[in-house]
């Protein structure tokens, strides 16, 4: 994710996005679900980490968690967790192969263009290992457009994003939808989808 604006939204909120995320994690049965579909010990990616608070739970709990954001406040915060091993990256800077038995991508992949998405997705692909789990939510409904707070987002119906997934290599495995508010406190459905490898 490289918008400009995007990123100075969450750089001059991250305080505010912290606070608002920080008892969510511990209690996000996605978040739980996707650790329980993991190896003990195993090797996680925290996409798009923000302030560390899901990275933070996943490390609490045993898991090696390598965190990536876009926005050094909040990778500066993510540091702050013990276990985390946190590091200033966009989605265009994640490769390698084989490296992770789990990616953790909790709508943060709504920032990149439609045009990139396939392009990210097989390189999450090839860092997952074999069998490995892959959670990725995202904001529902079709095109593009900037919120409130003037952050750019991408939208996907379910069958897009399944298909998308598909294509890269995944077979997913669980979906479940909802609708929440986030840092605009704008009602919005969503999508969270968990695949394999």
């Amino acid at each position: 994710m490289n918008d400009a604006e995007t990123l100075r939204v969450y750089a001059t909120k991250a305080q505010d996005y912290a606070e608002r995320i920080s008892n969510r994690a511990g209690h996000d049965p996605q978040l739980a679900e996707f650790m329980n579909a993991l190896p003990a010990g195993a090797d996680v990616l925290d996409l798009g980490c923000g302030p560390g608070a899901a990275a933070q739970v996943m490390a609490e709990a045993g898991l090696r968690v390598t965190a990536t954001d876009a926005v050094p406040e909040m990778v500066a915060m993510a540091t702050t967790h013990t276990g985390v091993t946190a590091r200033l990256a966009t989605f265009d800077e994640i490769d390698g192969t084989d490296l992770y038995d789990g990616i953790w991508a909790n709508f943060s992949l709504l920032h990149a263009p439609r045009a990139d998405m396939p392009r990210h997705l097989a390189a999450l692909r090839q860092a997952l290992r074999a069998g490995g789990v892959f959670h990725i939510a995202l904001k529902t409904g079709t095109g593009e457009k900037r919120d409130t707070l003037g952050r750019l987002y991408t939208y996907y119906t379910d069958a897009e994003l399944t298909a998308l997934l598909t294509a890269a290599g995944f077979i997913v495995t669980h979906r479940v939808t909802g609708c929440g508010k986030g840092l605009d406190d704008t009602p919005a459905d969503w999508v969270a989808l968990r695949a394999n490898g």
